[in-house]
C-alpha cells in the first residue's frame, strides 16, 4: 500500500521476457529480435528471466519462477498464452509489444490480465524505457540518456522521433513509454504514477484521444500541481457543428474545449512538434518561470526586434532594465550599446559584455526570464561568448535561453550551451515561443488552484422551480425551450432578463405593446427555428400599434413561406432596452464529448459566427475564473471607457457568468444555451434574448458527474461539539489549507509524526504539501477538522487539528485511508468523527470497502479502529504493520 500500483511496471526487480526461443535468434520475429537487442545491449539493474511458452517442464518448475513484470513480443495467440503464464507466476504488470492487434483480441488480453490482477500496457505498445535502471524494454531505438524529463506518447512513430532528437540535443529522460491504441493502462494512470515518481521532474505528453475525461483531468491536475506538464494533441478539428441548435454549439469546437481543459488542469499545450521539442529543452533544463516578463539581450538590433515583436504577438511582456541598472551597466558596455528597451550590446559585444549584462538583468526582481541572442560578428568567437554565458548561467536563478543565429560558425558554441544544459534555438521566434509556452505554466497554475463550490455566495437560486420547467418541457417530448421558457429558467437563477410576453394574434400584440410602452421588439416564437434573424423573425424599434399589427402579420407570412414546416407558437413582445452606449455580449454553453459542459463568452449580436469571438472555461466558476474568462475574449477591450462611452459594470457581467455556472452545475439536462445578446452598460446587464436546449439527465450526472472538474463539495461541511466543551468544523480540504496543514505536521510529536508518515520528517516537502491539499474530490478525498482559536483582542484564527483522507484503489471498489489528530486535541472524539465522516463520503462515492495500514506498535490507533468496527489482521508483506478493513 505504500507503493504505487504501477511500481512493478516502472521499477521492476525481476522481468520475465517472452520472445520465443531467445537463443535461436534467427527464428524470432523482427519485433522480438529488436526487443531482445535493446534489453541486452546494456546491463539492467534487476534480473531478466527468459521464458518460452512452448518449453517442456512441469507446473512445479514454473512455480519456482517469480517476476514483477512480464514483457511479451509474440504473435497474438501466443501472447494471450504468455499472459496466462505471467499471471501464474504472480506478475503484477505486463507489457505486450507489437502492432496491428485488433480491438477484439485486445479485449481478450485485457480480460486475462484483469483475471490475474495484472496491470497491462498494450497490446500495440512499442514499449518503455527507464534509463536509470538500464532498462530499454522497447522497440523505439537505443536507450536514452538519464534525465528528469518523462515522455508519455500514444504514437510509436513520434516516440522514436523524439528519442532520436533527444540524442542529438543532450536531452535525457527519466521515463519513456509508448502506449498505442487499445492499451489497458491509459495515459491517466501513467500520469498518476509520474506525479509521485522521484526521478521525474517534468512531463511531456503526446495525445491522440481521451476515453475518460474525468480520469484524465483528475490525473493531469494531480501531476500538473507538482510538476510542469506539456501536452501536444493531434486532431485539431475545425470549430463548429452543423447540427448545433444555438450559436454556442456552432462556434465552440472540441479543440477549443480541449484548450480550456488543459488550462484549467494547470498544464501547457503546444501546437506543433517543433514547439514540443522546444518545451522539452526548457523542461530538461528544469526552468520554472514565474511570470511573462522577458528581457532580450542581443548584439544585433534586427534579431532583437524580431524577438520583441514575437513576444508581443504571443502576449509576453518586455522586461526592461531600471534606470539605476541602466546607468550602472552602461559604463561597462561598448559606446554604441542601447539599454532603453532591448539590451542591445552593439556589434562590438564580447563574452564579457554578455556576462555583465546577464548578471545585471538576472538580479532585477521584476524580470522573469532572459533571452540571449548572438549574431556572428567579425572579431568575436561565438564559442567564447557561449562559454561566458554558461559561466554566468550557473549562478543565475532565472531562466536563460539562447539563440545562436547562423550555422557553420556557431556549431561549437551550441555544443558549449548544450553541455551547460542551456536551451538553445536557431531563431529568435522559436526561443521566444519556448519561453512563452513554459511561462504560461505559471498562469495556468493559478487556474488549477481554483476549486469553486457549485453555488456562489450570491442569492440562492430557485433550483426546484428550474427543474420543474425542464421536466415540463421534456414531458412534452421537446428539447428546445421557447424564449419565454428560457428566460424563466434564467430568472430562476436571478439572471436579469427583459420582460417578454407571447402574443398569438395581431390584436393581442397591439395590446401587449401598448401596455409595455413603445418602442418594442417583436420576435418569432418557434421551437423549430434556431436563429430568428435568418427567417426575418426579428423586428426592432417598432414605434406604434399600427406598426405592431403590420409587422406581426408580415412576420408570420415570411416565416411560413421560408420555414413551412416550422411550428409557430406566436410572436413575443418585449420593450426595447434603452442603452445608448451598451455593448452586446453573449454568454453560452456547449456540451462537449468527452469534457462535458463548457461556458463560452464573447461579442454578441447577429454576426456572432462571423466575429467568432469566444473564450471558454470549464465550470464551476468563481469570481477569479469569471474575470479570466472575460479577459481572454476580444470583447473585453470594449468594456472599459470606449469612444466616449463610460466603462460597463463588469461586476454585473461576472455575476451573470457565476449564475450560468450555477445553472450548469445544478441542471445536468442542459446541452446548449445562448444568452445573446446580453446588453451591458454602466448601469448593469440584461439578457435580451435566450435559447436553451436540454435533454434527459445523463447517467453520469449523480453528484456532478456530468462535470469534468468536480466542484468543491461544500455539502460535507458540518459543525460538531467537542468533548470537553467547544466545537469544531469538519470540511473538505482546499488549496488554501496548505500552510495550516504544514503547521499541523510541525506541531506533532515525533511519535505521532512517525505513526502517520512512517518518517522522522519535521515538515512536508512542497511537492507533497501541494499533492495533499490540491485534490480532485473524485478519486481522492480529504476532510479537515478546523478549530477556531480566540486571540487577545477578540480576533479569531483558524487551525487544522485533524485530517482524514482516502485514496481510491486501482480496483475502483475500495479505498485506503489515513488519519492524524493534533496531540493536544487527542481524546476529544475528533479522530472518531473524522473517520465516520470520511467513511460516509466514501460510501456516497459507491465504494464497497475502506482499508488502511496501522503500525503494530500504535495501540491508540488500533483501539480506535476496533471501536469503529474495523477488522484488524496481519499484513503479509510487512509484519511491522496491521491491515485494518471495514465494509462500507
Amino acid at each position: 500500500m505504500d507503493k504505487h500500483y504501477l511500481t512493478p511496471l516502472f521499477q521492476p526487480e525481476t522481468i520475465a521476457v517472452f520472445v520465443g526461443k531467445h537463443k535461436n535468434r534467427e527464428n524470432l520475429s523482427p519485433v522480438a529480435q529488436h526487443l531482445l537487442d535493446n534489453l541486452t545491449t546494456q546491463r539492467f539493474a534487476g534480473n531478466l528471466v527468459f521464458l518460452d511458452i512452448e518449453t517442456t517442464g512441469t507446473l512445479a518448475d514454473l512455480a519456482q519462477t517469480r517476476a514483477d513484470l512480464a514483457i511479451i513480443a509474440l504473435p497474438e495467440d501466443q501472447a494471450i498464452d504468455a499472459l496466462e503464464v505471467a499471471g501464474r507466476i504472480k506478475c503484477k504488470a505486463a507489457m505486450v509489444i507489437g502492432h496491428g492487434t485488433s480491438a477484439e483480441t485486445a479485449a481478450r488480453m485485457h480480460k486475462v490480465a484483469k483475471r490475474h490482477g495484472m496491470q497491462l500496457v498494450g497490446p500495440n505498445s512499442l514499449g518503455m524505457q527507464r534509463p536509470r535502471l538500464g532498462l530499454n524494454a522497447s522497440v523505439t531505438g537505443q536507450l536514452s540518456a538519464p534525465g528528469s524529463l518523462a515522455l508519455v506518447s500514444q504514437s510509436g512513430a513520434l516516440t522514436s522521433s523524439m528519442l532520436d532528437w533527444a540524442h542529438q540535443n543532450n536531452v535525457g529522460f527519466s521515463t519513456v513509454i509508448s502506449l498505442g491504441p487499445n492499451t489497458a493502462i491509459r495515459i491517466a494512470q501513467v500520469l498518476d504514477f509520474l506525479a509521485t515518481d522521484a526521478q521525474t521532474h517534468s512531463i511531456v505528453v503526446y495525445l491522440e484521444g481521451i476515453s475518460n475525461s474525468r480520469a484524465f483531468m483528475s490525473a493531469l491536475r494531480a501531476a500538473a500541481s507538482v510538476k510542469p506538464v506539456v501536452v501536444l494533441k493531434s486532431g485539431r478539428r475545425p470549430a463548429g457543428n452543423e447540427a448545433a441548435q444555438t450559436h454556442s454549439g456552432a462556434i465552440v469546437g472540441s479543440d477549443d474545449v480541449f484548450d480550456a481543459a488543459l488550462r484549467r488542469a494547470g498544464a501547457v499545450r503546444v501546437d506543433s512538434f517543433v514547439q514540443l521539442f522546444s518545451a522539452a529543452k526548457c523542461l530538461a533544463a528544469r526552468y520554472r518561470p514565474v511570470g511573462k516578463r522577458l528581457s532580450i539581450i542581443t548584439n544585433g538590433g534586427g534579431p532583437g526586434v524580431l524577438a520583441a515583436d514575437w513576444a508581443n504577438e504571443i502576449g509576453l511582456q518586455m522586461g526592461k532594465l531600471s534606470e539605476q541598472n541602466q546607468q550602472a551597466l552602461k559604463a561597462e558596455l561598448p559606446p554604441l550599446a542601447s539599454l532603453s528597451d532591448l539590451v542591445d550590446l552593439s556589434e562590438d559585444a564580447t563574452g564579457e559584455h554578455y556576462r555583465k549584462a546577464i548578471d545585471t538583468v538576472g538580479h532585477q526582481s521584476d524580470i522573469d526570464g532572459m533571452l540571449a541572442i548572438y549574431s556572428p560578428k567579425a572579431g568575436t568567437e561565438p564559442h567564447e561568448v557561449a562559454e561566458a554565458i554558461a559561466e554566468v548561467a550557473r549562478k543565475s536563478g532565472k531562466p536563460l535561453l539562447c539563440c545562436w543565429m547562423g550555422d557553420a560558425t556557431v556549431g561549437q558554441a551550441r555544443e558549449v550551451l548544450g553541455k551547460a544544459q542551456i536551451p538553445s534555438f536557431r531563431t529568435p521566434e522559436a526561443a521566444v515561443g519556448a519561453f512563452g509556452n513554459i511561462a504560461s505554466f505559471y498562469q495556468n497554475q493559478l487556474l488549477l488552484q481554483q476549486t469553486p463550490p457549485p453555488l456562489s455566495q450570491l442569492e440562492t437560486p430557485d433550483i426546484e422551480g428550474a427543474r420543474l420547467i425542464i421536466e415540463n418541457v421534456l414531458s412534452e417530448r421537446r428539447k428546445v425551450l421557447t424564449e419565454m421558457e428560457s428566460k424563466a429558467l434564467l430568472s430562476a437563477f436571478h439572471v436579469p432578463v427583459t420582460q417578454t410576453i407571447l402574443a398569438r394574434t395581431p390584436n393581442e400584440a397591439m395590446m401587449i405593446a401598448t401596455q409595455l410602452g413603445y418602442p418594442v421588439a417583436l420576435k418569432i416564437d418557434s421551437p423549430d427555428i434556431s436563429h430568428k434573424s435568418d427567417v426575418n423573425g426579428v423586428a426592432l424599434n417598432v414605434m406604434n400599434a399600427t406598426s405592431v399589427r403590420d409587422v406581426y402579420q408580415a412576420m408570420i407570412e415570411n416565416v411560413k413561406r421560408l420555414e413551412p414546416n416550422a411550428r409557430i407558437n406566436g410572436i413575443t413582445i418585449q420593450k426595447m432596452v434603452r442603452s445608448r452606449r451598451g455593448r452586446e455580449l453573449y454568454i453560452g454553453l456547449k456540451t462537449d464529448d468527452p469534457f462535458g459542459p463548457v461556458i463560452a463568452f464573447g461579442t454578441g449580436g447577429t454576426m456572432i459566427e462571423l466575429i467568432n469571438d469566444q473564450a471558454m472555461e470549464l465550470p464551476p466558476l468563481n469570481q477569479y475564473l469569471a474575470r479570466q474568462l472575460m479577459d481572454r475574449s476580444r470583447a473585453s477591450e470594449t468594456l472599459g471607457d470606449w469612444r466616449g462611452a463610460p466603462a460597463v459594470d463588469r461586476e454585473a457581467v461576472e455575476k451573470v457568468l457565476l449564475r450560468v455556472s450555477e445553472m450548469v452545475c445544478e441542471l445536468p439536462q442542459l446541452r446548449e444555451m445562448d444568452i445573446n445578446p446580453i446588453i451591458v452598460d454602466d448601469q448593469g446587464a440584461v439578457a435580451v434574448d435566450a435559447r436553451i436546449v436540454i435533454d434527459q439527465t445523463p447517467a453520469s450526472a449523480h453528484d456532478y458527474g456530468h462535470l469534468a472538474i468536480l466542484p468543491y463539495p461544500a455539502r460535507y461541511e458540518q459543525t460538531w461539539p467537542m468533548r470537553g466543551g467547544g466545537e469544531y468544523t469538519i470540511r473538505p480540504i482546499h488549496p488554501d489549507d496548505a500552510q495550516m496543514l504544514q503547521d499541523l505536521v510541525a506541531s506533532l510529536s515525533p511519535e505521532s509524526r512517525y505513526f502517520r508518515f512512517v518518517s522522522a520528517m519535521t515538515e512536508l516537502p512542497p511537492v507533497m504539501l501541494s499533492k495533499l491539499t490540491l485534490i480532485d474530490y473524485d478519486s481522492e478525498m480529504a476532510l479537515v477538522a478546523v478549530h477556531k482559536d480566540r486571540q487577545p483582542g477578540g480576533t479569531e484564527t483558524e487551525r487544522i487539528i485533524g485530517v482524514s483522507r482516502y485514496i481510491t484503489n486501482p480496483d475502483k471498489t475500495s479505498c485506503e485511508f489515513s488519519l492524524v489528530v493534533a496531540d493536544d486535541f487527542s481524546g476529544k472524539g475528533i479522530g472518531s468523527r473524522l473517520m465516520l465522516s470520511i467513511m460516509e463520503e466514501a460510501r456516497d462515492k459507491g465504494l464497497d470497502e475502506i482499508d488502511g495500514l496501522v503500525l503494530a506498535n500504535n495501540p491508540g490507533m488500533l483501539k480506535l479502529m476496533r471501536s469503529l468496527g474495523f477488522e484488524v489482521k496481519p499484513f503479509p508483506e510487512d509484519p511491522d504493520f496491521k491491515l485494518v478493513t471495514h465494509p462500507l
